[in-house]
């Protein structure tokens, strides 16, 4: 904000002015520190004591100069922190108003419902893709603490009908129940199921016997950071190559390597090819893990295996590798 960024100079130029004043009196007047202090204090603000001592001719001149660059130099601090003032507020109520309108032309996005840590965790995954996501919280503050990542939130109770209406749940791929508390996402994953049959539903379970109630009331996965983290820890000491590995395909450890799903749609160059004719390792350099079928998935393929329309390569390679695989992928034969 420029306004704001204006006003730091001016306070900085102000405190430097307030030295000056104070080191000005001191050794032109050869007053104490302080008498120094109070005399430019009361000079910028204008109050009209009377001086503290008497001033000399040259005291006089300096406090002319005092005068002249000091309270301008205040008059301009009122003047900067009135207009970032204003244009906070006016921020404020654009900013929402763009962020409602960007909402209300959702579609094929994703709704995040809850804030927390977890839900952080998630936002930035789908940043990193690029996903359109949304995330909706009942607390203002937990969304305050993402307002400099320019993520899409929505203020209000995931269990309403309401709410979820506002967050266009009817044109959503999935939906992430992530509060902290097992009966919330229940409710949350009931009415999202009922407002959206097709919807694909993830809840996150803090208890092992919330996952059955999970499912029951339509989440298509539940999973449980508690029970993921105890595994990962046990794994990552038993077999730290694997976790490596996979740290590595996540991009956790630095690298440029990504593991991603590629669809192939209905028309696509790759459809009704093998892996080997297909030229994928040839041309993009990446690796095909593995195809993910409606019924099921085979993993590491042999050349011969057919790509069919509908299916989905799981592919490793570095991000730019993969986006050409992803381009191939929706090329038209």
């Amino acid at each position: 904000m420029k306004a704001l960024h204006n006003l730091k100079l001016i306070l900085a130029g102000l405190v430097l002015i307030v030295l000056a004043g104070t080191a000005g009196f001191h050794f032109i007047e050869g007053w104490t520190w302080f008498d120094g202090f109070y005399m430019t204090l009361t000079t910028l603000t204008t109050i009209g004591y009377t001086e503290t001592h008497p001033l000399s001719h040259a005291g006089r001149i300096f406090n002319i100069f005092v005068i002249f660059f000091g309270v301008g130099t205040v008059f301009l601090a009122i003047g900067s922190l009135t207009q970032a003032l204003l244009e906070f507020e006016l921020q404020s109520v654009f900013g929402r108003k763009r962020m409602e309108r960007e909402i209300a032309r959702l579609t094929g996005h994703y709704i995040i419902c809850g804030a927390g840590r977890v839900g952080r965790s998630v936002a930035k995954e789908f940043g990193r893709k690029p996903t359109q996501f949304l995330i909706v919280e009942n607390k203002q503050d937990k969304l305050d603490r993402y307002a400099s990542e320019g993520w899409l939130t929505l203020l209000g109770d995931a269990t309403q009908e309401r709410t979820l209406d506002e967050a266009r749940i009817r044109e959503a791929k999935g939906l992430v129940a992530a509060t902290t508390a097992d009966a919330t996402n229940i409710y949350i994953v009931l009415t999202a199921r009922a407002m959206n049959p097709k919807l694909t539903i993830i809840a996150r379970a803090s208890e092992e016997a919330a996952e059955k109630h999970l499912r029951t009331a339509g989440a298509n996965h539940v999973i449980s950071p508690y029970l993921f983290a105890g595994s990962r820890i046990a794994q990552t000491l038993l077999r730290p190559g694997v976790m490596s590995f996979f740290d590595a395909a996540h991009g956790h450890l630095g690298l440029d390597l990504e593991m991603d799903e590629i669809p192939v749609p209905s028309g696509s160059r790759l459809a009704e090819t093998t892996i080997a004719s297909s030229g994928i390792r040839q041309q993009t350099g990446v690796i095909v893990l593995a195809i993910h079928r409606p019924d099921g998935m085979r993993f590491n393929p042999e050349p011969d295996d057919v790509i069919h329309a509908g299916d989905a390569l799981i592919a490793m390679g570095d991000p730019e590798k993969l986006r050409l695989l992803e381009e191939a992928a929706s090329n038209r034969a």
